[in-house]
């Protein structure tokens, strides 16, 4: 119960006028850290939830693929240019943002990923390897702006850090496919 309390803390904290605000004046920050740091919160919430209604969770998410395809459509919906902006501009989709991504992305994510098979992981790893390519090139390669709210200079530089995530989800694939993994595994 103490992780869905710092969860809730920091889902707090995230929402504070101040805090949201800074977060999203930089593209690359609101991204790349304000997002996952809402994910993450409604991951450690979701503790909570799964000891609170474990029958729903085996009823709807028994093998983990629906909470993982709602996972992955809710975070796929906020990687839009215009979502980002509408985020900005209307307060509805604001409160919507941190909703959807804390409850309806995060808690889904932490009841799915130990249900998932090794290949449905791995399918997921590739899916947000390619993801993160890309959106570095198209926030790179696209001479106009795209969000609204952020100068051209911002979005090349989420571009870069897209592309950097790239790399590194890169080198821990190489990692994990030339190591020996049956090392680090408790029967």
């Amino acid at each position: 119960m103490k992780q869905a309390m710092y969860g809730l803390i920091l889902f707090i904290f995230l929402i504070l006028p101040p805090v949201a605000t800074f977060l999203e004046s930089i593209m690359i920050i609101h991204m790349h850290m304000q997002m996952p740091l809402l994910v993450f919160s409604g991951f450690l919430i979701a503790r909570f939830f799964q000891i609170r209604f474990p029958q729903f969770f085996k009823n709807w998410n028994d093998n983990g693929i629906p909470g993982m395809l709602l996972f992955l459509i809710i975070w796929l919906y906020w990687m839009i240019p215009k979502a980002m902006d509408d985020a900005l501009t209307l307060q509805f989709v604001e409160i919507f943002k941190f909703f959807s991504l804390t409850f309806l992305a995060g808690v889904p994510l932490r009841d799915s990923w130990g249900k998932l098979g090794s290949k449905a992981k791995s399918i997921v790893y590739v899916f947000f390897t390619l993801k993160f390519i890309i959106m570095g090139y198209l926030y790179i390669g696209i001479e106009s702006q795209i969000c609204n709210n952020y100068l051209i200079i911002e979005q090349r530089t989420l571009g870069w850090g897209s592309l950097a995530f790239a790399a590194c989800f890169i080198l821990y694939g190489f990692y994990w496919v030339f190591t020996d993994q049956s090392e680090f595994k408790t029967t």
